[in-house]
């Protein structure tokens, strides 16, 4: 029977590529002007930076208990295999509601095969991790296969990005207010990666020209064999600086524009990390 990849839209895969590697998509949903969203569904990220920029804090809930119980259930009773491939547990509550489901479906259903898996990223760092999951089940590969798979290409998938304003991560508890004053106060374009799950303060680069470069040597230091992977590029609402990126690494490495997915920011990420956020993500070893 085909292995079912579901994920979250903290993954930032747009419609089409679900459609297109028959991926499923639960919602984050965003809190915006006392009105609820589903993140990837009923609200654009552009609505949500437009509203940032005008000085509004919208706010974000993790999956509700009750989309992933119709969504367990439905597997369950099918007896088909469902890989869940979740947004970081540091980061959101969703995997550990999506856990206490799945042992409430469970109770019912002993023998279902659902497998949920933290793959401690987030953005299109996780949406590299679903794609891979998608294509091979799609190629017919054992559950086994797929659950090694997304385990071993979650812990290799760096994340290394940038934001114009530190205070949006502030706000939602993502760094301290510390680290997002010091940042405001100088003029200084932080860089952050994610470490076991956590985002963490990198380095304080003053000037926004220098941040691409040292993107990419950090992107030489602990990457390898860029032509043979796929790489990502998720913006704030910030297209020409996302393409201006991925020329460099096209002239730096030699990575063709087609091995380099480019989308925006989901509204749910994009909620706390605000307008003018650039992240590059890539596996520091590939292959096994």
């Amino acid at each position: 029977m085909t292995i079912k990849i579901l994920t979250d839209s903290a993954s930032d895969l747009t419609e089409e590529i679900c459609n297109e590697y028959d991926i499923e998509m639960v919602s984050l949903t965003v809190h915006l002007d006392d009105k609820e969203y589903e993140d990837g569904k009923t609200i654009e990220p552009r609505k949500v930076y437009d509203a940032m920029r005008q000085g509004k804090a919208p706010k974000t809930s993790q999956v509700s208990p009750q989309t992933f119980k119709k969504v367990f259930t439905t597997y369950a009773e099918a007896n088909q295999p469902l890989v869940y491939i979740a947004f970081s547990s540091q980061l959101s509550g969703t995997y550990q509601t999506a856990k206490m489901i799945e042992q409430e479906v469970k109770e019912k259903y002993p023998d279902a095969p659902i497998h949920i898996i933290d793959t401690k990223g987030a953005s299109i760092g996780q949406g590299l991790v679903v794609l891979h999951a998608a294509k091979l089940a799609k190629q017919g590969a054992s559950l086994e296969e797929v659950i090694e798979d997304v385990k071993y290409q979650a812990e290799h998938m760096e994340h290394i990005f940038t934001v114009d304003d530190l205070e949006y991560l502030r706000r939602g508890g993502r760094v301290s207010k510390t680290a997002a004053f010091v940042g405001t106060m100088l003029k200084i374009k932080p860089l952050l990666h994610m470490e076991d799950g956590k985002l963490i303060p990198l380095e304080k680069i003053r000037g926004a020209k220098k941040v691409f470069g040292r993107m990419l040597e950090l992107m030489e230091q602990r990457g390898t064999d860029f032509t043979n992977q796929q790489i990502g590029i998720s913006h704030g609402d910030d297209i020409e600086r996302a393409e201006q990126l991925a020329e460099m690494i096209n002239e730096r490495f030699g990575v063709s524009k087609e091995n380099i997915l480019i989308e925006m920011v989901g509204a749910a990420i994009g909620a706390h990390a605000g307008p003018g956020t650039i992240a590059l993500f890539f596996s520091n070893k590939p292959n096994k």
